[in-house]
């Protein structure tokens, strides 16, 4: 048998340790590792809950923003006053949160995923004006490859022509991802750990100049979504149709549903929501979200707990780095005793099944053009497409909602905060 480490993968925000076992080629035994102690429940014990969305965004620089949206909304719910924000306060949440999914899925796909398809070695040959193309030709005739090394070689099947394209569009993605961080910044301060979200609705006042910012810079953004993101999706899926039947996953899906369309009701599982709450399988069959079957388990986490797993409410956080058997700092949360995956694909899923008209014209049109069937969802290329889809369905949706904001009306609700309560608050990132 032989082991073979990867500490840590690079590609994520976080800190990852692989650990795998082989025999002739084929894998006996797997540990994923996470390796960094945060200890963000702790921090927070004693503080002012206010202090909340603030800390919790500090669990990671990718999507800070949903963990302070789902720290909001729990103070929302805490505070008693989750069903009378404001809807200028909901539509701006909702705006800053599409920015920041828009900036975080273009990240993904060129900055993380993509250099394991475009073979950026072949800019080399470039002989036009483009100054990007001739930066990253210039930084290759001197040997240097970074940032687009280190990378797995040896698979790559796009034409020259395409890999210096797809260059160039990894050079554009940077300035578009900007575009989407500025889009956040215009009603949430800064990025990342936005100042914008708060308990009550939001801190920034809407403003004709504030929607207008916000506007061309979207439109900008799904221009590129539309003629660059999908197409160069749709390039690699054509050149690698076997990873369709690759990467099944556990074959469970969960997502809490994302963007409240209207704030009337007190009860988030309740809410109508853009992308839609629920839990599927493999037959994609809708069955609702019970959040009473989420539970953590620690058994092999080097946390001390004697328990067979809590519910998030009941949980416990204490940190046991000798304990015996144990190989991670991360929690194993399952649902009704199972592994579930969330993410993009999930949200796409779920509301595929429960029969979106635009969400289900956009699955199957992908579908039918490679002709296959849902199950190629569950897949590596499945797992690309649902994301920029997903992109796609967000961005053309917020204009509408730029249209119902109602400028200099309130964005914010004045609240009383109670001895003693709890709250809920469910986002996906």
């Amino acid at each position: 048998m032989s082991k073979i480490v990867v500490d840590p993968v690079t590609r994520i925000e976080g800190h990852l340790k692989i650990e795998v076992i082989t025999e002739n080629g084929v894998v006996k035994d797997a540990h994923s590792s996470g390796m960094l102690f945060r200890g963000l429940e702790i921090i927070l014990q004693g503080r002012d809950p206010r202090d909340a969305q603030r800390y919790v965004q500090r669990i990671c620089g990718v999507c800070p923003t949903s963990h302070s949206i789902a720290a909001t909304l729990n103070l929302d719910s805490a505070f008693g006053i989750s069903d009378k924000i404001p809807d200028n306060g909901r539509i701006v949440r909702n705006l800053i949160l599409g920015a920041a999914h828009i900036a975080d899925h273009i990240l993904h796909f060129y900055h993380l995923a993509a250099l394991d398809y475009v073979d950026v070695t072949k800019v080399a040959g470039y002989n036009g004006n483009d100054p990007a193309l001739n930066s990253v030709k210039d930084f290759i005739s001197r040997g240097e490859l970074a940032p687009f090394v280190p990378r797995y070689e040896g698979d790559y099947r796009l034409s020259d022509q395409m890999n210096i394209e797809a260059t160039a569009h990894y050079v554009k993605a940077l300035e578009m991802r900007r575009k989407a961080q500025e889009m956040l910044t215009i009603f949430g301060g800064k990025m990342p750990h936005n100042m914008g979200v708060i308990p009550g609705g939001v801190t920034e006042t809407v403003t004709v100049d504030k929607i207008a910012s916000f506007l061309w810079r979207l439109n900008e953004l799904r221009d590129f979504i539309d003629n660059v993101y999908l197409p160069d999706v749709l390039a690699v899926a054509e050149a690698y149709p076997d990873y369709f039947e690759i990467g099944s996953g556990c074959g469970n899906l969960l997502s809490y549903g994302s963007f409240d369309l209207e704030g009337s009701n007190p009860d988030y599982t309740k809410r109508e929501r853009l992308l839609k709450q629920g839990v599927v399988s493999t037959d994609l069959k809708l069955n609702p979200l019970d959040t009473g079957r989420i539970v953590e388990y620690v058994k092999h986490s080097w946390y001390a707990d004697s328990s067979d797993g809590r519910h998030p409410t009941q949980g416990l956080t204490q940190p046991q780095p000798h304990k015996r058997g144990a190989y991670s700092w991360a929690k194993a949360p399952r649902y009704d005793g199972k592994v579930y995956e969330v993410g993009p694909l999930a949200r796409m899923a779920v509301t595929y099944a429960s029969g979106e008209p635009t969400v289900k014209n956009l699955i199957d049109s992908l579908l039918s053009r490679f002709r296959a069937s849902p199950k190629a969802l569950f897949s590596v290329l499945g797992r690309h497409a649902a994301r920029a889809l997903y992109v796609k369905y967000v961005a053309d949706s917020m204009p509408g909602w730029l249209l119902q904001l109602k400028p200099n009306e309130p964005a914010y609700t004045t609240y009383e905060i109670p001895d003693q309560s709890n709250g809920m608050g469910l986002v996906d990132a």
